[in-house]
């Protein structure tokens, strides 16, 4: 039986078999166990650095609502603006200052602020240029435009007005600080948002008088430099 089914193995030989399959078994898991613990490790340091971008940011966020609030406090009662800590935007927010109803031009009293206002605000981001993304001036109006318009009709032509708002306001800027022409050309845009972004009451109803305003906000860069650790990581 041997000669035609050949020589059985021994207990001892099948174990040893199934010990070196075992052995092998055991090593791939610790392979696997390594790999994952190297991820594990690389997805970490990627938080952490996610992590501290964004606490320096929150960091980078109060440092420049403290010195607006530093330099403009006594300045925004007058004025009829207030400074936003989430958004960081200097709101203009006394529509009868700012502009005639449905023109671009501003009025004297507006330009007379922007005066005072201006070179101020632009000292006081000094220090923050290497943080921030851009400057953007924002127009805001209400919903409303006349009775005959339909709500798409006033929609459009409030756009068409906010952004001719924002427009003016940055053709008198250029004037106002010459010798920052060049860093106002790369970092200050002017968008008009129309009634997008309305300013409710308490009762969820629309504040038109509110709503019809000028903000100047910074826009730090920290999403930025996020996005530079993942595709670094990458």
């Amino acid at each position: 039986m041997e000669q035609i089914f050949g020589t059985q193995k021994s207990d001892s030989e099948s174990g040893e078999h199934w010990l070196t399959i075992s052995d092998l078994m055991a090593g791939l898991m610790m392979v696997f166990l390594f790999i994952a613990i190297v991820f594990m490790l690389d997805t970490q340091k990627e938080n952490e650095k996610i992590k501290s971008v964004a606490v320096a940011y929150q960091e980078n966020q109060v440092a420049i609502y403290d010195a607006l609030t530093a330099e403009f406090e006594d300045d925004l009662t007058r004025w009829g603006a207030e400074i936003d800590k989430e958004t960081l935007s200097f709101n203009f927010k006394s529509p009868e200052v700012l502009f005639d109803i449905g023109k671009i031009s501003l009025k004297p009293s507006f330009q007379s602020i922007l005066n005072d206002f201006f070179p101020r605000y632009l000292a006081v981001l000094k220090p923050f240029r290497k943080s921030l993304d851009e400057v953007r001036i924002e127009g805001h109006t209400s919903s409303a435009w006349n009775a005959n318009s339909t709500e798409k009709a006033a929609y459009f032509k409030n756009m068409s007005l906010s952004q001719g708002r924002t427009r003016s306001v940055l053709y008198y800027l250029y004037g106002i600080v010459p010798h920052e022409t060049a860093w106002i050309k790369r970092n200050i845009a002017a968008v008009g948002f129309s009634s997008s972004r309305l300013i409710l009451k308490k009762n969820g109803q629309e504040d038109a008088r509110r709503s019809r305003r000028v903000s100047f906000r910074a826009i730090t860069n920290a999403d930025i430099q996020i996005k530079r650790i993942l595709e670094a990581e990458s």
